[in-house]
């Protein structure tokens, strides 16, 4: 028998064929011809050229290339503050680990987390997610990404002022980044290294760190690391009021190649310290008109947080020459850009000025800003400093490294400590005497206020835990047996009795649910609320939420979580049942030492006065004072109901 294919067919099939490779390879085309020219531009340019460089490698199918393409646009996002990009970016990022099972691509979508949040400011969160990252790379023995992650945990402990921390991370980034001979990591480390040394008063180590960034720039050619550690050296000796010095490495890197042209961003930083500088030694000459131009670049590239930089430097220009009403402006435009940006150096100096260059009641508002600001700032540093104590013991705990180098480092912080203290010591002497009976007292009913908290605390626990216990023998126990009788009882064909027995088995389950305690071990509290919302939310009845995300909930003991969940699932029963709501509203906040929980209806309400409690409300009455908590609930018949609910999470 022979077999026969019409050629028309053949013809087709050829014809699909050849469509789809060369589809194929035009679409790879297009992704080479567009990233070959983002690399020949700078800055926010670069955005729109990666955009259709990921399109198009999207639509190749092929793993490498979607890799590099998103990696680059996810990159680039970042430098140009952009989280849609980010976002886009880290979506196929994190579809590619889904397909390929890559756990590179896994440590890069937290990396691009990480990046995310940094440009949200949400510095604790992108730290934590860096943490994550380089603890997969580990895994996988990627020293380079390793480096880099410790490069990054290392900038945001600087940033938030816990500079010990900073260079333990930094130098254990060295440890992974000088084997591999990675140049570019190793001249960005060692630049940092010199910053944090700055921050530490250690000028000469500072030095000799930018020296050795300098030495691996050499190396790798990086044009904007020359620029960037060239402008660190300068800023060192404008520090120390060497300014001729640093005038001298300002002027190096304006003399780079085409700089203005390249890099006008590095541009206008080093004219602008160069202006400061020759301010700084009365060399005014060209001062004002460097600064209106590095004002005008900064303008251009809508770059915010430099130019509230810029006007703070001309508002003192203008207040030197006594021509208050520029100065004055020039503070009001510095402030408006710190607070978009969130650059808060500049924020404090713009509201110091503004206090100096105004009066009476006007002046008296700019010192309280000042003082409100200063205050938030240290609380917020002391607090980021502590959450990032915390996840480098539990990382050290793990890795066992770096003993050394933390005995070292506890060794300096505990003479800086020593040198605080020697300035303090009079003060103290002279006040410890006084305080120190109050002291005593005061700590003595503290103590006893504490240990009666946590009794009670522990009290709740283990009452439910028990409660736990009943639940599980109920359905375990209890529930199964009824069910081996019901099924004893239909063969027997005992029918009615049997729906009866069914009734009492399906009465003990319920009974077991509203037993079973809640534990926010594998699911956050955050989490299981939202989960609780969602089941009971319809488009007849719905459920708005406020404040859950607002607050750090594991700081929250678990008892008085337990409690504000079933108080939550408790109204929302009650709302659904009797209330006949058509809206709820939930309302978490924690104030002082208070957690608070307000949940508002707009049901038919009812006469508080004569109305009795259900057993439901009865055991959240009993629940709420268990914890020393108050329980308030107001309603009138026709204008829905109000629960408010108070708890003390400390003593």
């Amino acid at each position: 028998m022979v077999f026969s294919f019409p050629m028309n067919k053949l013809f087709f099939y050829f014809l699909l064929y050849s469509t789809f490779i060369f589809s194929q390879r035009n679409e790879k085309d297009s992704v080479l011809f567009y990233l070959k020219k983002a690399n020949v531009v700078y800055g926010k340019k670069k955005i729109p050229l990666l955009r259709k460089a990921t399109y198009y490698a999207n639509h190749t199918k092929i793993d490498s290339l979607i890799k590099e393409t998103n990696i680059e646009l996810g990159v680039h996002g970042y430098y140009n503050n952009s989280v849609q990009d980010i976002l886009n970016a880290n979506t196929n990022i994190y579809n590619l680990y889904h397909n390929t099972k890559d756990s590179t691509l896994l440590a890069k979508h937290l990396h691009f987390k990480a990046l995310e949040q940094r440009v949200k400011l949400n510095i604790d969160s992108a730290y934590f997610y860096y943490h994550q990252s380089k603890d997969i790379s580990k895994k996988l023995q990627d020293s380079l990404a390793i480096g880099r992650r410790l490069l990054s945990i290392g900038l945001i402990q600087k940033n938030v002022k816990d500079y010990l921390g900073a260079e333990i991370s930094l130098i254990d980034a060295l440890k992974y980044l000088e084997p591999i001979n990675s140049y570019v990591y190793l001249e960005r480390t060692y630049n940092v290294l010199g910053l944090v040394s700055e921050e530490l008063d250690l000028q000469k180590d500072a030095l000799n760190y930018y020296n050795i960034a300098l030495s691996y720039n050499k190396s790798n050619k990086n044009d904007i690391g020359y620029l960037y550690i060239t402008n660190n050296i300068g800023l060192l000796y404008q520090n120390l009021y060497q300014h001729k010095e640093a005038i001298q490495y300002f002027k190096k890197g304006l003399a780079f190649d085409s700089i203005k042209h390249k890099y006008p961003s590095q541009y206008a930083l080093l004219l602008e310290n160069l202006a400061f500088s020759n301010y700084s030694i009365e060399n005014k000459e060209k001062v004002l008109q460097q600064y209106n131009e590095v004002l005008f670049i900064r303008r251009k590239d809508n770059n915010y947080s430099g130019m509230s930089t810029t006007h703070i430097n001309l508002s003192n220009y203008y207040k030197d020459l006594n021509q208050p009403q520029k100065a004055l402006f020039h503070s009001n435009e510095a402030l408006k850009y710190a607070k978009q940006t969130h650059n808060n150096k500049k924020w404090l100096e713009a509201l110091k000025n503004l206090a100096n260059l105004t009066k009476g009641e006007e002046s008296k508002q700019y010192l309280f800003e000042y003082i409100t600001l200063n205050d938030s700032l240290f609380q917020n540093e002391r607090r980021l400093k502590n959450q990032f104590a915390k996840i480098r013991y539990e990382t050290d705990k793990k890795e066992k490294e770096n003993v050394v180098l933390k005995t070292e480092n506890q060794q300096k912080q505990a003479e800086i400590t020593y040198q605080k203290q020697q300035k303090t010591i009079g003060w103290l002497v002279a006040l410890s005497g006084l305080l120190f009976s109050g002291f005593s007292v005061l700590f003595y009913f503290q103590r006893k206020r504490k240990i009666l908290y946590q009794a009670q605390l522990q009290k709740v626990e283990a009452r439910e835990h028990e409660r736990q216990q009943i639940a599980k023998s109920l359905h375990d126990e209890v529930a199964g047996d009824l069910r081996l009788l019901h099924q004893k009882l239909e063969k027997s064909n005992l029918l009615e009795e049997a729906v009866k027995l069914n009734s009492v088995k399906e009465n003990v389950r319920n009974l077991s649910h509203q037993l079973s305690s809640i534990s926010f071990d594998k699911v956050s509290f955050k989490d299981q609320i939202i989960n609780l919302v969602s089941d009971y939310f319809e488009l007849d009845f719905k459920i708005k939420v406020y404040g859950i995300r607002d607050y750090d909930w594991t700081s929250i003991d678990n008892s008085i979580k337990r409690l504000l969940y079933l108080s939550t699932r408790e109204n929302i029963q009650n709302c659904k049942k009797y209330a006949k709501a058509s809206t709820i509203t939930i309302d978490f906040s924690v104030h002082k030492k208070y957690v608070h929980l307000n949940i508002t209806d707009n049901g038919v309400g009812f006469n508080t006065k004569i109305s009795k409690k259900g057993i439901g409300l009865q055991n959240l009455q009993d629940r709420v004072e268990e914890l020393n908590g108050t329980l308030t609930i107001t309603s009138e018949i026709g204008k829905g109901t109000q629960t408010h609910i108070q708890i003390p999470f400390h003593v």
